[in-house]
């Protein structure tokens, strides 16, 4: 089973980790776990696992692109974008990435990739804690006239309130695992 798997992958590659002293995550608080994406998403098999457990998990949606706030979403959106295009039926799911502040050169973009106004876009990051990190690119891409109904998560921790407050925005919120999936499959 793709779920399973995915979880185990997150052992297999050491991007999950475990302390009683706690990690500083970014809203400020401890906490006893760690989960690191990038790690995962550095591993093709990992990688084509969360692509293949997504893709299976939102082939009934529809939107237009797909994309997340940088740095982290930008793995994961592609990923998914890909494995779109390889199923059946092909999917052409275009990709964006949301900067954490507008460039100061160019055409100043706060977002850039394959999108315009009016397109439906599907929200990718990697860990949901407080929901930070959505919000922000929700709040972006609809700035940007993309309309956001789904945002997609890696890991829900199910700490903070993360899911809540995402869901205030009108925004449903998919996650491929919990930390709880991860911690069975150490079982």
């Amino acid at each position: 089973m793709l779920k399973d798997d995915l979880a185990r992958a997150f052992l297999t590659t050491q991007s999950f980790k475990t302390s009683p002293a706690g990690f500083q995550l970014a809203s400020g608080v401890r906490s006893p776990y760690y989960v690191d994406c990038r790690v995962l998403m550095a591993h093709p098999g990992a990688r084509s696992l969360a692509a293949q457990l997504a893709a299976t998990m939102i082939q009934d949606l529809t939107f237009d692109c797909i994309g997340g706030l940088e740095i982290g979403a930008i793995a994961i959106a592609t990923a998914i974008s890909d494995q779109g295009y390889r199923s059946i039926p092909k999917r052409e799911w275009r990709t964006f990435v949301v900067r954490k502040q507008a460039k100061d050169h160019g055409t100043g973009k706060l977002i850039d990739g394959a999108v315009q106004a009016g397109d439906r876009a599907l929200i990718v990051d990697d860990v949901l804690t407080s929901g930070g990190s959505v919000i922000k690119a929700v709040t972006a891409a609809r700035e940007a006239g993309l309309n956001v109904a789904h945002a997609l998560v890696i890991v829900d921790r199910e700490e903070q309130d993360g899911r809540a407050k995402v869901e205030t925005l009108g925004v449903k919120l998919l996650s491929l695992l919990t930390i709880k999936d991860i911690e069975a499959a150490q079982r």
